[in-house]
């Protein structure tokens, strides 16, 4: 199992490398304005939820799962924090940590449906998205909430010198995650998993409650995601979420996470999240409509998925 756990490790950065430098000249060249440290800040300060859940997500798809519901998570992380601080008068520290516990039994209650449920991971967490969104709106009544404590906006908008506290958050849980999957063995766990199910049952290891644990720590980082996103725009929407997951999936799957599962690793996917960053930038400055948009995020990770394919299918060969 140490062999399959091990081999992602060794793969190559150099394609992901390659296209974020041809994204950064070509965008460079059409829109001065591009390359500036405010833009590039302001870029990362964006991506950090994508990054945040991002890492979450690794440990789902590792196993062989997904989880479609990460967006409908933020979204009712959002709602319910913002309503506990307005209407209910909550502190912002135990109104967040509550939040995020409710995403974590969320994740959890995916991974119990997914492994013990037996159910397809694809059509479980896309209801669960469904009834999450019910949700949020019937909390919200589908109105924003907003008048939040000063003190909130913080972890959103605050900097630690130059740097944003919100990509300061995501450096942190990306180093934690990369630690986490390669130095533990629950984190070797999830590669064996998705690499062969069924030759790591026979090992011992009870693959049902590490699939569920993977769920679990996904939805505490969804949760995670959707409290710096409250906080950086100061106010509880009930469509907060909406294509989150797409972006996410996008960009770890672009950073060599494989959508069957047993490959990937943080390095790679935080690379891939900044790819996709850095087009919705691009495409943004150079004032391309939102439909546009859509459909080249969507060209994307078409190639993503399909050069996954291709390496799994050359690997078989």
């Amino acid at each position: 199992m140490k062999g399959i756990a091990l081999k992602i490790g060794k793969s190559s950065k150099l394609p992901i490398v390659l296209l974020l430098i041809g994204i950064i000249i070509f965008f460079t060249v059409l829109s001065p304005a591009f390359l500036s440290l405010d833009n590039f800040l302001n870029v990362f300060r964006q991506i950090s939820m994508i990054g945040i859940a991002g890492i979450g997500m690794i440990c789902v798809m590792l196993t062989g799962g997904i989880d479609l519901s990460i967006s409908a998570q933020v979204t009712l992380v959002n709602i319910v924090c913002a309503f506990m601080m307005v209407n209910m008068g909550m502190h912002p520290v135990p109104a967040s940590l509550v939040a995020i516990l409710i995403t974590t039994l969320l994740g959890t209650f995916n991974g119990i449906l997914v492994a013990y449920g037996k159910l397809i991971p694809l059509i479980a967490t896309l209801c669960m998205q469904n009834m999450l969104k019910g949700l949020s709106y019937i909390i919200s009544k589908g109105q924003p909430i907003f008048g939040f404590p000063e003190s909130f906006k913080t972890l959103g908008q605050g900097y630690v010198g130059a740097i944003p506290i919100p990509v300061i958050v995501l450096i942190i849980v990306a180093v934690l995650g990369a630690v986490f999957l390669n130095k533990t063995y629950i984190g070797r766990y999830f590669y064996c998993i998705g690499g062969n199910e069924e030759a790591t049952n026979l090992s011992g290891v009870n693959t049902t409650k590490v699939k569920v644990l993977a769920y679990s720590v996904c939805g505490f980082f969804s949760g995670l995601a959707g409290i710096v996103w409250l906080s950086r725009v100061n106010s509880g929407q009930p469509t907060t979420g909406n294509g989150f997951e797409f972006d996410v999936i996008s960009g770890i799957v672009l950073g060599g996470v494989s959508i069957l599962g047993g490959e990937g690793d943080v390095l790679g996917a935080i690379l891939g999240v900044i790819v996709i960053g850095l087009l919705n930038n691009g495409l943004t400055l150079l004032n391309v409509g939102e439909y546009y948009q859509l459909l080249v995020k969507g060209v994307v990770l078409l190639l993503a998925i399909g050069m996954d394919s291709f390496k799994r299918n050359f690997k078989k060969n």
